[in-house]
Order: C-alpha cells, then structure tokens, then sequence
C-alpha cells in the first residue's frame, strides 16, 4: 500500500470514528511537565536520547492497551479490578499516592500555562493559570462526556505544532538517523535522564483514565466478558487507537527532543528546566515562529492533559468508594466524583499561588509515579491473564510479554533512580 492510499484510508470518517480514549490519552501523555522532560534530555545530550522514545512506543502500546482491553472487557475500571487482587488497604494507598502526584503534576501544568500566556502577551502569569484553571474546571463539570470527547479530540491537534518547529530549524537527518540507533552517552546524568524520558511516558494516571474512559465509553453496553463473541471488532478498534494514540505521543516526545538537539544543544543551551524556558531559548536560534508555535503547544497540551490528570483521580477515588463516576454523570448526580475533580485542580492550582518550586515537585512527582507504576503495572498484567476477571477474553501472547517487559522496564528505572541518587546525583 502506498503512502497516499493509506492517507486516504485514515482520513475515512468510520476510521477517525474509531479513534477515541488511546488517542486523547496518548495526547495527554505530553503535557507542559512531559515537554519539559523531552526539552531537558534534547538541551543536555543532544540527539543521543532520540532512542528512548522508539524503545517505548511498542512498550506503551502494549501497557495502554491492556488498560482499555481491561476496562471494556470486565466493564470495570482499573481501580475496581485492583480491588480484586490486592487488599483494599494497599489499593487506598496506591489511589492516594495517585492523587498527590496528579494534584502535583497539574499545578505543574497549570503554572506552565500560565508563564506561557504571559510570554505571548505580556499580561501576568498568576492571572493566566488561574483562567486555564477555571476553562478546564468548568468544561469537566458541566461538559457531558460525548460532547467533551470531541473537544478533547480536535485538542490533540495542537500537539503537531511541535512537527511544525522542526522545520523552522536545519537539521542533519543522516546524523539523526545515526544517533536514534547508535547513541554516545555516559555518566549518571544521562541515567536520571533516561529514566526521567520513561517515566513521563509510562505514567499511571494514563492507566487509570483509559480503562475508565472505555468503561464510559460503552456505557449502556454489556461487558465484553459477557459476550465474547461480539468481542472481536471492539479489540480491534481498542489496538488500533493505542497504536495511533501512542505514535502520535511519541512521535511528538521524538519532535520535542529533535528540536531541543538542533536549536538548543548544538547552540550551547544544555540547561532547560522548564517548558516555557525550553520555548524562551528557541528564539534567538530558530526565530520568532518556531517560539509562537512551541508556545501555543505548550498551551493546548496542557488543556488536554488537565482534565486527563484530574479525571483519572476522580475515577480512581470513585471507583474505590463505590460512587457514581463518570463525566457522562451530571454534577448534582456524581458529587463525590467531581469533588475529587475539583479538588485536584484548586490543590494543584494553590501551589502555584504558594510559590512552590516546579521543578522539585515535579520531581516529588516523578518519585511517586515511579513508586506506584511498578505495582499497578504487575497488578494490572495479573488482571489481565487472569480468566477469572476476563473471561475467554484474556490478553493475548505477544501484549502479555510486552506488558511483562514494560514493568521490567520500569521496574529497573525506579532501581536507577534510586541508585543515582543514592550516590549523590
């Protein structure tokens, strides 16, 4: 098939239907913190990192996807399926260590945004983040889902900005085609880096939110355990949208660290702390262009990834409590839910009013992420070959070993991490 059949393909309308939860939650995986992240490894080390994020597109898909596999098929999402294999008292602390990463990672992402608007505008930055804290507030509450779904949807667009920057700078793709399978890179820095570049990838909040959103997704449907089938062209359309849905986050992260390399890097800007920072440094080097179109990503990833973060703690707490969960709910029918929404967003909110430092809390976070992922990833791969949970509708050989090998993966980083700073960083 040549390239313009398969364009032709995809611009289908019954194909871009098919495109749901893998898509907005692959989209949300880089938000202001991740493209931070990606900035960081491109400014320090150049194109030698370009690797990590063709190493986690098979291992991502593969994670993604048994999430939606496990929510459209018990008809539960992830929490109520943890609930089935660890003890409640252990599943309350993983959820709540989800929450105080997500309530960090979106005050993060709040205080992104708003240092943007202000970049772009002049006006000031608390003002900024207190608007994109409202905007996102409001459209999760009193948004019914099937509408917010395309919103989410037309959001993941901002995110080509990034392919956008690209060609605004020269760039040697022999060399980048070099360095993606033959890196040079030494020294504990590059460890952290590498584990940073993973563990903004494979974040558990992502795990929670898809399963819930094909729980959402189905509502009214029987559970695919119950009729298996009729299972066939929905687990299809699930691995189709994660494989779409994680390319398009990886591509992006790939995009992101490219340009930090050639405009950053090769110019002698190795130090990047902060998204907004990374779209500062741009300027003098790729002009003014390349700075408007990285700002205004930086802007509709964080729109995006807000609600993702939020939801997926109010489906967690939820889940867990035995309410009423659902962004298809209305308010006054889901306050528990959409209290949890809502605290997630004020808490994450009030620290960047309280002049907490981004970057040590997003590290705060990172250590969390990475304490929980472990778990729930095993957990999650328990669930998922478990027929008792899953009926005949079991994961099939090849997810199961990728499934496998992504918490070995990130078992092995949190080890790293550990290990460097342990040895003083």
């Amino acid at each position: 098939m040549n390239g313009g059949s398969l364009l032709r393909r995809l611009a289908k309308p019954q194909l871009l239907r098919r495109l749901g939860p893998g898509l907005i939650t692959g989209a949300a995986d880089d938000d202001p913190s991740g493209i931070a992240t990606y900035s960081q490894a491109g400014a320090a080390f150049g194109l030698n990192l370009l690797w990590t994020v063709v190493l986690t597109y098979p291992l991502m898909t593969a994670v993604q996807a048994i999430c939606a596999r496990i929510g459209r098929v018990t008809g539960k999402g992830l929490t109520a399926n943890l609930l089935e294999v660890f003890p409640r008292p252990l599943v309350l602390g993983l959820v709540a260590l989800l929450f105080v990463a997500n309530t960090i990672n979106i005050g993060a992402d709040l205080e992104a945004m708003g240092a943007v608007g202000e970049l772009l505008t002049g006006g000031q930055a608390r003002y900024f983040t207190l608007g994109f804290a409202v905007l996102s507030l409001g459209l999760q509450i009193f948004v019914p889902y099937h509408r917010y779904v395309a919103v989410l949807k037309w959001m993941t667009l901002s995110l080509f900005t990034y392919v956008g920057v690209v060609f605004t700078v020269h760039i040697d793709w022999r060399e980048v085609a070099l360095r993606t399978v033959w890196p040079h890179l030494s020294g504990t820095d590059a460890v952290v880096t590498v584990v940073a570049v993973l563990g903004t990838t494979i974040s558990p909040y992502l795990f929670f939110w898809e399963s819930s959103e094909e729980v959402e997704e189905a509502a009214g449907k029987p559970p695919l355990r119950s009729r298996p089938r009729l299972a066939q062209p929905a687990l299809r359309r699930i691995l189709f949208d994660n494989v779409v849905g994680m390319g398009v986050s990886n591509l992006i992260a790939f995009f992101v660290i490219l340009t930090a390399a050639v405009a950053l890097h090769a110019h002698g800007v190795t130090d990047v702390q902060t998204a907004e920072q990374a779209a500062s440094a741009l300027r003098p080097f790729a002009g003014p262009f390349a700075f408007l179109l990285f700002s205004v990503g930086i802007i509709g990833t964080g729109l995006l990834a807000a609600p993702v973060l939020a939801g997926s703690a109010g489906y967690a707490i939820g889940e867990l409590q035995g309410w009423r969960a659902g962004l298809e709910e209305k308010p006054g029918e889901a306050i528990g839910f959409y209290g949890v929404i809502a605290a997630a967003v004020l808490f994450g909110l009030a620290l960047t009013w309280a002049k907490v430092d981004p970057m040590k809390a997003l590290f705060l976070s990172a250590v969390i992420n990475g304490v929980i992922a472990v778990p729930i990833m095993a957990a999650m791969m328990v669930v998922a070959t478990r027929r008792t949970q899953m009926g005949s509708l079991t994961a099939g050989k090849l997810m199961t070993v990728l499934g496998w090998l992504a918490t070995a993966v990130m078992a092995v980083a949190v080890g790293l991490m550990a290990w460097s700073y342990a040895q003083g960083g």
